[in-house]
């Protein structure tokens, strides 16, 4: 997926993935995944898809400040 954020693009074909957050069994409509990624110019971003009763029912993108990174690897146990 790509997404252009504040004119900069985050692909997750073209990024480094560095973790991933499953929540729910595979078919779960309350499922969700998170994945993180840093880009070739270090920034990070979260590709975010879900069930559709979840949090994420649409896939999407979001930008992750690189001070918040440690945090939510600490909080996903990653």
């Amino acid at each position: 997926m790509k997404k252009i954020i504040c004119k900069v693009e985050y692909d997750t074909e073209a990024a480094q993935l560095i973790g991933k957050f499953t929540y729910g069994e595979f078919g779960d409509p309350a499922g969700y995944e998170e994945s993180l990624y840093q880009t070739a110019d270090g920034k990070f971003f979260i590709y975010v898809n879900g069930g559709a009763e979840s949090i994420y029912p649409k896939e999407d993108i979001k930008r992750l400040a690189k001070d918040k990174v440690n945090a939510w690897k600490a909080e996903k146990g990653i």
